[in-house]
């Protein structure tokens, strides 16, 4: 089993930097607002469905529950159809990598129009710019052809504070947030048996239909009112639920009654973890674009913040569980609740508002243009028949 998951986390996390990338190359930076909201939005809706199912086959099949794995095969098979509709041609990889093009072959303009996205005409040829594994001693880009657009060099990267802060901000985020589920799932699923899978089940479809809901609100405003509010609203829903499930547990430990009606209160906290890991979803991928705009190396940076995330809720699992197990359930959550004022307080403090004045008005416009596209432009617009 432990063999398992390791190869389940290294294959899932060949995930993020991918699909955000290939998006990116589809819409290009002016367009990623809106589809990452949608991308997480499904995303989202998906898992609760696949959960729904799972937990529904858990509880008929109960004990004997080894056929709901079954689920996830034909929900890859999905993904593997779809993904093999996207051609090579409709992607443009500068723009994928976050590079700015200053030649004239580009096929985005400064202004969102709409008409003018159009995939790359090479369908099937090579990059135009090709990756270099230079880390950056010794040379000043990892392009040498005359006017054509460079990448910043990996050390450059590296060297980004506003990056190195966030990075930060993503690995204390998932430190304290990572276990929370677990705990709650844990605690709903103890002596209630058959009972207890449905509910641990309902924890996720709960929490992954707010998600989706925050990552509408994420697409709708955060190109358009910044970044930085959003995110200080996800970041602070974990302290907040974590007082709010370590008052209820106290009530629930004080009773002499049975607890069923405290359990419904519990289970009723997930709507602030879809508030949250809905959120910061959807916006670690738009800040992560922000911060690398330009710089060619969009998918490094994704994979920085990604593992960061993925090394927290690592040690997240572990610290969590050992403080529940050696302390109780009361005691961790308020551990975790305190850890989690961390990450809020660096992005108050130190992380700059990333989206642009340019991107901002550029979003606005985008949403005119989608506008049109709703009302019946798609076959007059490439961008359309792509979306």
């Amino acid at each position: 089993m432990i063999f398992i998951k390791i190869l389940q986390g290294a294959i899932t996390a060949l995930i993020p930097p991918g699909l955000n990338s290939i998006t990116q190359g589809i819409v290009g930076s002016v367009g990623m607002t809106r589809q990452v909201s949608m991308n997480e939005q499904m995303n989202h809706l998906g898992t609760a469905i696949i959960v729904l199912c799972g937990s529904l086959l858990a509880f008929t099949l109960y004990p004997d529950i080894g056929m709901l794995f079954i689920v996830s095969p034909i929900a890859c098979a999905g993904v593997i159809y779809f993904l093999m509709q996207i051609q090579p041609g409709d992607i443009d990889h500068n723009a994928a990598r976050g590079l700015k093009a200053t030649s004239k072959s580009t096929t985005r303009t400064d202004s969102f129009d709409s008409s003018n996205i159009k995939p790359s005409p090479t369908k099937d040829g090579p990059i135009q710019i090709k990756p270099s594994f230079n880390l950056g001693f010794g040379s000043e880009s990892t392009n040498s052809l005359s006017g054509s657009p460079k990448a910043d060099t990996p050390l450059s990267i590296l060297r980004d504070p506003t990056l190195v802060i966030f990075v930060i901000i993503c690995f204390t985020f998932h430190l304290s947030n990572g276990t929370v589920l677990p705990l709650v799932m844990q605690n709903l699923a103890i002596a209630n048996g058959k009972a207890g899978i449905l509910m641990s089940g309902f924890c996720i479809i709960i929490a992954q239909a707010f998600m989706v809901m925050s990552a509408k609100i994420c697409g709708t405003y955060s190109g358009i009112y910044g970044r930085k509010g959003l995110f200080l609203i996800g970041l602070l829903s974990v302290p907040l639920r974590c007082a709010i499930l370590t008052v209820l547990l106290k009530i629930k430990a004080n009773q002499y009654y049975g607890g069923s009606m405290i359990d419904y209160i519990v289970l009723s906290t997930q709507i602030l973890d879809g508030v949250g890991a809905g959120i910061f979803g959807t916006m670690y991928v738009l800040v992560t674009s922000d911060i690398s705009g330009g710089t060619g190396r969009f998918s490094l940076t994704l994979g920085l913040t990604t593992s960061a995330m993925s090394i927290g809720g690592t040690v997240s699992g572990y610290l969590g569980q050992a403080i529940a197990q050696d302390m109780g359930y009361q005691q961790a959550f308020m551990i975790l609740g305190v850890m989690s004022l961390v990450p809020a307080v660096l992005y108050f403090f130190f992380m700059p508002e990333t989206l642009s004045d340019e991107e901002s008005g550029e979003t606005r416009s985008s949403g005119e243009a989608m506008t049109g596209i709703t009302e019946g432009e798609e076959s007059e617009s490439p961008y359309g028949q792509l979306a």
